[in-house]
């Protein structure tokens, strides 16, 4: 299908308001339906208007994969039922005093890799929610896993920063190839401008023509 630049609300940053699995595409409420429309198009999803603790930014508040979704221990009873119902995940707040979880978790079906700040029962709950492996990590010298890395069962788009045997640890880990970019014209954090799955990808309308190439690399799509 190739990749598709778009905006949300003006920006390029669609990795804050969106998440994307194989299946669904979480949107913020109220999102105008032609937007809605054009995202599940590109990523053959089905669309599941939602908000974790009220808000729209559902890139950091959210965490998922095939099998299940954390969110954010400031999601509502009310928004939990929601997605538990929309998707038949497993869907669960996360279990730490640490709100971003969607910053501090990244995964595909294979792998989770989580934030060295994290502790073991967070851990322990990524594994068991998610249905994964667990592996901390940094990512460079950052410990924000989930903004740095975007990851799909066919590929995965780092951080540009690092060297080519942490590349490929980390794609080791996640059982697919991975490889550094950045987005919207150089921003290093992939997740704020890449929302992607095994199928496709979006990203950013500020996405340069070079960075285009490589998250198409990246991502095997």
């Amino acid at each position: 299908m190739g990749l598709h630049l778009i905006d949300i609300y003006r920006s390029p940053n669609i990795g804050v308001f969106l998440k994307a699995s194989d299946r669904f595409l979480l949107v913020p409420k109220g999102l105008a339906q032609t937007k809605t429309d054009k995202f599940c198009s590109s990523l053959g999803v089905t669309a599941v208007p939602s908000s974790v603790g009220d808000s729209r930014l559902l890139g950091p508040l959210v965490a998922m994969n095939g099998n299940g979704m954390l969110l954010s221990r400031l999601a509502e009873d009310y928004e939990v039922s929601e997605l538990k119902s929309a998707t038949g995940l497993n869907v669960q707040r996360f279990e730490s005093k640490l709100t971003a979880v969607g910053n501090l978790v990244v995964a595909n079906d294979r792998c989770a890799l989580i934030s060295p700040i994290l502790d073991g029962r967070a851990a322990s709950q990524v594994k068991d929610v998610l249905g994964t492996e667990v592996e901390r990590t940094h990512i460079g010298e950052y410990y924000q896993v989930g903004s740095l890395v975007v990851a799909t069962n066919r590929g995965a788009a780092v951080y540009p920063g690092l060297d080519e045997k942490e590349v490929a640890r980390l794609g080791s880990l996640l059982g697919v190839d991975a490889y550094p970019t950045s987005v919207n014209r150089g921003v290093p954090y992939v997740a704020s401008g890449i929302v992607a799955n095994a199928k496709n990808a979006v990203v950013g309308s500020q996405t340069s023509g070079p960075e285009l190439v490589f998250i198409t690399r990246a991502l095997s799509v």
